[in-house]
């Protein structure tokens, strides 16, 4: 069958002419044929295709409704077409829509004022919003950020397990090798620190004690110069930035003990190296607080903020700075630049969805339901040998996969049968199908992360501890 795509004369593509929409089979073998499979991760065999969506639900072209348990990777913390953000987006196509970025619209300046008061109120220091397209691209800017600061110093420390996008600057950062494999290298690469994993950590040590063990090691690199970082005659280290995620996410949701930070940040401190906190992830209220290191008490020099806080409407990314290193003296316009980097119909949303927060009380809320879903995922680890560990913080919660006999041993097999068995959409949950989507993350990719809409309900989070249960029921049946 001829599958080439025509145009009719009022623009509307067609298969073969014809106006009757196409089956899914016909769209995934045009896919498999036409579309890169760089852009996107075909994990899944064949890939699943959506067709709507609401609140925590996906549905395919057979109506078959999918409970999401990842939410596009913590993008869409307040559920799929939330009423309040959507309108927003419609206001501003009805109004502003597009607008060049070297000039201004109220919605940027707003925006920017908001988070940049929120953070001096929070952390004490006065500071400036930069704006971009994607939070690897934002990464990419506090980079240059930190660069020029530090007067060309371009080394930085990073976490085992940190992920911080894919660009070629962010990869150098991230400490998957198998994001840079094929490209070589931009620049020099991070020097990898221990991140304090705890299930697979020592045995016998608490989760502080470990916490404090990896703030020792980390110190350590300090106290010669032969350890390669420090020259102790002139008090200066070779190291621009130390780039964090408070909490690991594509990593798998690590949550490191309280007192972890505050004991590193001394460390940077008395070395006069930065702290980059990445939020892309985990801010925007995933943890119940806005910005994730607030749990911690620690100051960091550099937010750097995405996904969220547009709900995956539109792109809009960006970093908020402390002012000796971004205002303009020093980092003048023209710095970095992006066409669409502040576009008005990201920082419309985003706007909106700031003050939806500020009118919402989502510390208590996400709280409340992260503690009642970790309770039920630390009941069902109690009848499932295969699931090692369980742990949350806020509503970003986390299931590591392990084989039955030891409760231990990674088990990527069964994470992939899940997945797989939950994109089928046959689940019976009191003679209902549901399927479910889940998210892979973790070190050995064993590890479920749990990132469901901040306004889940009780009996959604029920619905997904009973459809949980069936799936690994399912998948360990033999």
């Amino acid at each position: 069958m001829d599958k080439s795509i025509h145009w009719n004369d009022a623009g509307a593509n067609t298969a073969s002419g014809s106006a009757t929409p196409r089956t899914e089979a016909e769209l995934l073998e045009l896919e498999n044929v036409y579309c890169s499979h760089g852009d996107t991760v075909h994990y899944t065999n064949p890939p699943k295709i959506f067709d709507r969506c609401e609140g925590s639900f996906m549905y395919d072209a057979q109506g078959r409704e999918f409970l999401d348990l990842q939410m596009w990777y913590s993008a869409v913390n307040f559920g799929y077409r939330n009423p309040r953000l959507n309108d927003a987006a419609h206001r501003q196509l009805d109004r502003l829509p597009q607008v060049a970025s070297q000039y201004l619209h109220r919605e940027k300046i707003e925006l920017a004022t908001i988070i940049a008061q929120d953070a001096e109120k929070k952390f004490g220091m006065k500071g400036r919003v930069h704006f971009n397209v994607g939070g690897a691209q934002a990464i990419e800017d506090s980079l240059k950020l930190v660069r020029n600061f530090k007067k060309g110093k371009s080394l930085m420390f990073a976490f085992e397990g940190g992920y911080h996008g894919r660009t070629l600057g962010a990869s150098a950062i991230t400490s998957s090798y198998r994001y840079r494999r094929r490209y070589g290298h931009f620049g020099e690469r991070a020097q990898f620190i221990e991140f304090p994993y705890h299930f697979r950590g020592p045995k016998g040590m608490s989760k502080e004690e470990y916490g404090e063990l990896c703030v020792k090691k980390f110190a350590r690199l300090f106290e010669s110069e032969y350890n390669g970082v420090w020259d102790a005659k002139v008090g200066e280290a070779e190291y621009a930035a130390f780039y964090v995620e408070p909490i690991q996410g594509t990593g798998g949701y690590v949550i490191p003990p309280p007192n972890f930070f505050k004991g590193l940040k001394k460390v940077l401190d008395d070395h006069g190296i930065l702290m980059v906190a990445d939020e892309i992830q985990m801010g925007i209220y995933r943890t119940g607080k806005l910005w994730s290191i607030e749990h911690f008490g620690v100051n960091p020099d550099i937010i750097v903020f995405g996904k969220a806080i547009t709900n995956g409407l539109n792109p809009l990314a960006g970093l908020w700075a402390r002012e000796e290193m971004i205002n303009p003296t020093i980092f003048p316009p023209g710095s970095t630049h992006s066409t669409f980097n502040a576009n008005p119909m990201g920082t419309a949303v985003a706007l909106e969805a700031m003050h939806m927060m500020a009118e919402t009380n989502y510390e208590t809320m996400v709280a409340e339901k992260g503690a009642y879903f970790l309770e039920g995922l630390k009941d069902l680890q109690k009848r499932h040998k295969v699931i090692g560990d369980v742990d949350g913080l806020g509503l970003a919660l986390r299931a590591e996969i392990c084989e039955a006999h030891d409760s231990f041993t990674p088990s990527k097999r069964l994470v992939d049968l899940m997945v797989d068995e939950g994109l089928k959409g046959d689940i019976d949950i009191d003679g209902r199908k549901y399927g479910l989507v889940l998210d892979i993350g973790g070190w050995y990719k064993n590890v479920i992360t749990f990132a469901p809409s901040l306004h889940i309900s009780k009996s959604e989070i029920d619905l997904a501890l009973r459809l949980l249960d069936a799936l690994i029921t399912r998948v360990t049946r033999n």
